[in-house]
């Protein structure tokens, strides 16, 4: 019975009969701004179909799937990792560094800082190390710093759970 009355007064705001006569455009006009205000209570009989079966498939997600369930089978993408150097600068350190990261499969992106000043002062300032300190690795905004700081994430775990958000997996 309700929604026969919403979708008789649906035709009433949505038809164009009257709406050159003032005393009827007006009212008509009001009706439609309200209806959208108070979000479309009064509509067409699709609408309140599409509505209904929005609310069926909704409740029927929320009973097969539980919201953890959902979150955790979801695959995770890595963080960035980027590696801050200077061309001819530590170029052993930065092979080291690069050979950590790829036994541990962590994909990262070289940056070279030569000539770019801004991002030099950034990266110095961020890692809280000096010019001569270049190769600097950092993970998302995290600095982890030099060669020596990125073994110790390794060793400690702490590099994987930057990287992939998971405890790293048990060594033999």
């Amino acid at each position: 019975m309700l929604n026969l009355v919403r979708t008789s007064l649906h035709r009433v705001l949505v038809t164009k009969v009257g709406d050159g006569f003032l005393p009827v455009r007006f009212p008509k006009d009001l009706a439609r701004r309200v209806n959208v205000v108070l979000g479309e209570p009064i509509c067409s009989r699709e609408e309140i179909e599409r509505r209904r079966d929005a609310r069926e498939r909704l409740a029927e997600l929320r009973r097969t799937e539980g919201r953890g369930d959902r979150v955790s089978s979801m695959p995770r993408e890595a963080a960035p990792v980027m590696i801050y150097f200077e061309k001819d600068r530590n170029a052993r350190m930065l092979g080291r560094i690069q050979e950590t990261l790829d036994s541990r499969g962590i994909r990262y992106t070289l940056l070279d800082v030569t000539g770019d000043e801004t991002t030099k002062d950034f990266v110095m300032r961020e890692a809280r190390c000096k010019e001569d300190e270049l190769p600097v690795v950092f993970v998302a905004a995290a600095p982890v710093g030099g060669y020596a700081e990125l073994t110790d994430w390794d060793v400690s775990g702490r590099l994987h759970e930057a990287v992939f958000g998971t405890r790293p997996p048990a060594r033999a």
